[in-house]
Parts: C-alpha cells; structure tokens; sequence
C-alpha cells in the first residue's frame, strides 16, 4: 500500500487519465476527491467503485473558477481532514491550425489548462505549508516540451504548466513541498479512440514502442511521484510517451 493513510485531490478524475488515477490511488490505500466539472460521469464513477466505499468522494469543479477551487478544497478537509497529493490532471483541447484558430479557442484552453492549475494550487497550499508537507503533480505534455501542429493554444498551455512546476520547485521545496510535471504522449483515452483510424495510426506511427499509452500508463506515474519511493524527486518532468520520435 504505497499510499496508505494519504489523501488525494485528482483534477478531471472522472474519465481517461484522471479515471485511470483515482483506481490506481484507491488500489495503493489512498483516500480521493474527483474534482471534476462533470456531475454525472464523478458520481457514477463513485457509485463503481463498491471496493472502496469511504474512501472516495465526488466534488463538482470547474477548476478555471478560483471559488470553485477553494470549495473542492474546502471539502477535502472536510471530508478527510487533510490533503498530502494534488494532481493537477484537468484539462481540455480545442484544435485548430493557428490561421483558424480563435481567441475563444485560446481563452477556454488557457483558463482550464493554466488557471485550473493555479487556481487549485494556491487553494490548496496554504494547508500544505502548514502542514509542511505536500505533492503537488501536473500535468504537461509532449506538445507542451515540442509543439504540435494545431494545438498552438494546448501547447502553450502546456509548457506554461512546466514554468509554473519549475517555479513552484523553486519557491516550496525549503517548506517541505514537492513539486513534478507528467508529460505524457499520445494516450488511448475515450476522445482519442473516436478519432480515424488512418490519424491514431500516424500517432503511433512516431511513437518507438509503437502503440499509444494506456490511461493507466500514465497514472503508474503519477503514483510514483505521489508515493514515499520518489521523495527526492523534485522539479521534474516526467516524459511518459513511448519514446516519442520528434
């Protein structure tokens, strides 16, 4: 149990990686919110997990509205007293070439992607400092570390996520505060399985291990860095994509 007795916020934890997350948590001993905006998919998803009844809640959270972060902090108290881990997970894309890609498209990119991140960051931190302790993992991307073609919005929005980690490893180390990015690559969630079959193709086709990351792939490293086994880790980003050929 390599997070017995923990507690846990996972951002957009109520489908894909976020989903692939709060199962992993749950299964290492970790108590979790799902602050996620969907109300239906977080309460289904607690409603299946039977196992571990007691130890997972839903909190309904649009993370770009700082009231709504300090709420879904607000009841992680006082649902389980305390928060050790906030993953940062949310986050949405809207793709376009940059020639027809609108300021609107840009805004909600930015407002979940960047503002969600800070938004539950400095909701939470004050608990974390006085506690002197805390992990704090976001998440980034490859197109965050290389660019991507039409996703000039979610690849900014990404490698700001790695400024603000770097920034944040920084400023909290010295207060007993870890901070990490996850960059992961081209993963099999719901969206991306309704895409052509001729696009997943060329994904996987510039990925060396030659098929897209599982949901879960990508939790296995966010429970790394949560747990007690990466405890000198510290201002890293964690590419997680299969060897990427970029």
């Amino acid at each position: 149990m390599r997070l017995k007795d923990k507690t846990a916020i996972i951002t957009g934890g109520a489908s894909g990686i976020g989903r692939a997350a709060v199962e992993r948590f749950l299964e290492e001993g970790a108590r979790v919110v799902i602050a996620d905006y969907n109300q239906d998919q977080g309460e289904q998803l607690v409603s299946e997990l039977t196992d571990h009844q007691g130890r997972v809640a839903f909190c309904q959270t649009d993370v770009s509205n700082e009231a709504q972060a300090k709420a879904a902090v607000a009841f992680t108290l006082e649902t389980f007293g305390r928060i050790d881990i906030l993953v940062n997970n949310a986050g949405i894309t809207r793709d376009a070439m940059f020639t027809k890609m609108t300021e609107d498209q840009f805004d909600q990119v930015m407002d979940i992607n960047v503002k969600g991140v800070f938004h539950m960051t400095h909701a939470a931190l004050p608990h974390l400092i006085e506690q002197g302790s805390g992990k704090i993992i976001n998440t980034s991307s490859v197109s965050g570390v290389y660019g991507n073609v039409g996703q000039t919005n979610y690849a900014a929005s990404k490698a700001a996520v790695i400024g603000m980690t770097k920034s944040w490893a920084k400023e909290l180390g010295r207060k007993g505060i870890q901070v990490n990015a996850v960059a992961p690559g081209f993963t099999a969630t719901p969206m991306v399985e309704k895409m052509p079959e001729k696009i997943i193709g060329q994904m996987t086709s510039v990925v060396s291990l030659q098929r897209l990351a599982k949901p879960r792939d990508i939790a296995n490293a966010y429970l790394f860095l949560a747990s007690d086994e990466a405890d000198y880790v510290h201002g890293h980003v964690l590419h997680v994509d299969g060897g990427i050929m970029m």
